[in-house]
């Protein structure tokens, strides 16, 4: 997938500010205090799966972060958050995004990837409802996704999602 005029690259710690405006701009600044945020506190993210999306004027389009974690004591990427400038929404960043991580993920030996998101969006990506997978409250049930990167790597998983005590290894 590809989208003129978009440049991405891996986060840096030079992107960081300006992430967090686009992600207070699109989310609001109270989104830290969602469940999913429980999982991110004093943990570094995932350094090859947090990506900037930039237009040729090197103007940040969007945006993307994983985070370690486990379900029961299996590590998974939880994906997120994701963000679109709102004047750039509809072209198909976020996708370009997504598409990036999963490969990148996938690349480096990582099984599985955990999202909180609306199943019509994200299915098209490959994600599935998990049932047996529950993320800190109060989030929806129905809103757990998972993608499997490995054929099956979600079969049979069940369990709390955990918060990872830093940066874990993929197996």
């Amino acid at each position: 997938m590809q989208i003129p005029s978009i440049t991405l690259a891996i986060e840096t710690a030079a992107d960081y500010w300006e992430v967090e405006a686009l992600y207070d701009l699109c989310f609001s600044p109270g989104r830290t205090a969602l469940s999913s945020y429980r999982l991110r506190e004093d943990v570094r993210p995932v350094a090859d799966l947090c990506w900037t999306a930039r237009d040729p004027d090197n103007v940040l389009a969007g945006v993307i972060r994983c985070w370690p974690c486990y379900v029961d004591d299996l590590p998974v990427v939880l994906l997120g958050p994701v963000a679109v400038h709102p004047t750039r929404q509809g072209e198909g960043i976020a996708g370009l995004l997504i598409y990036r991580v999963t490969q990148v993920a996938r690349k480096s030996g990582w099984s599985r990837i955990l999202l909180v998101g609306d199943l019509p969006y994200y299915s098209r990506f490959g994600f599935r409802h998990l049932p047996d997978v529950v993320m800190p409250p109060p989030t929806n049930p129905e809103r757990v996704l998972g993608l499997s990167l490995l054929h099956d790597a979600w079969a049979g998983v069940s369990g709390i999602v955990r918060k990872a005590d830093d940066c874990i290894s993929p197996r």
